[in-house]
């Protein structure tokens, strides 16, 4: 696991958005398209409006989501909603190109298995996406894999729903989905994630996030996140 150490979020978001432009322009170059998948987060959002200003295969990107809570269409809760304002107002990118997860289905479990087939119909069988941006909170989840629900558990689908958490139910990506991506790209920000940056570098498998894998995993922190192992690790 790389992990580099930036001044504050917007240099966070800066970098995170050159980062993906660069994936993104490899992956075209070498397999014709490139799909990522996006969590929520204040600072997500700046990255994804500073990836606007990169040079980006626009045309071949397809955006998924890595989780989502359940509310209605336009709720401020959805990262749906931050995503498109996000990037459709700032990048040439088309409204189909976005793909949200059916939170509002009637069916959810049957609504998981449907986007289970909307990330094989894009990235393969079992699908394997370039890239997936994950943030991780002061409980050590990431995505919407948040200690003691049994959707840790799950190693036999893509796509799930949890229980509630912080008052919602959400749809998430399993670690089967994100495991088997390419490339994992964390962006931590802010002193109360200190203490699990410090775990998630140990590799401690007792959070959730520490159950990425981390060997094609690049954490961009700035220094308030990294403050308690900032000696062991790289400032740029």
């Amino acid at each position: 696991m790389k992990i580099e150490i930036f001044s504050d979020a917007d240099a966070v978001a800066r970098e995170g958005a050159r980062f993906i432009a660069a994936e993104a322009q490899a992956a075209v170059a070498d397999r014709g398209s490139f799909v990522m998948a996006v969590s929520g987060g204040h600072t997500p959002w700046m990255m994804l409006r500073d990836l606007a200003m990169e040079e980006m295969p626009w045309k071949a990107v397809q955006v998924v989501q890595v989780d989502e809570r359940l509310a209605p269409a336009g709720d401020p809760d959805r990262n749906l909603t931050h995503l498109r304002e996000s990037l459709l107002s700032h990048a040439p990118l088309r409204f189909e190109q976005i793909h949200a997860m059916p939170v509002e289905a009637p069916d959810l479990n049957a609504a998981a298995e449907q986007y289970a087939q909307t990330l094989r119909s894009l990235a393969g069988s079992p699908p394997v996406l370039d890239l997936v941006h994950l943030g991780m909170g002061p409980d050590g989840h990431t995505a919407s894999l948040v200690p003691g629900d049994p959707v840790l558990n799950i190693d036999d689908r893509d796509v799930a729903v949890t229980g509630i958490y912080q008052g919602r139910r959400r749809m998430t990506l399993t670690y089967p989905a994100i495991n088997r991506a390419r490339r994992v790209l964390w962006l931590v920000t802010g002193g109360e994630k200190s203490g699990m940056l410090t775990r998630l570098k140990a590799g401690d498998t007792s959070i959730p996030a520490g159950r990425i894998r981390a060997d094609h995993a690049v954490v961009l922190a700035d220094r308030a996140a990294a403050d308690e192992q900032a000696s062991g690790l790289k400032t740029a």
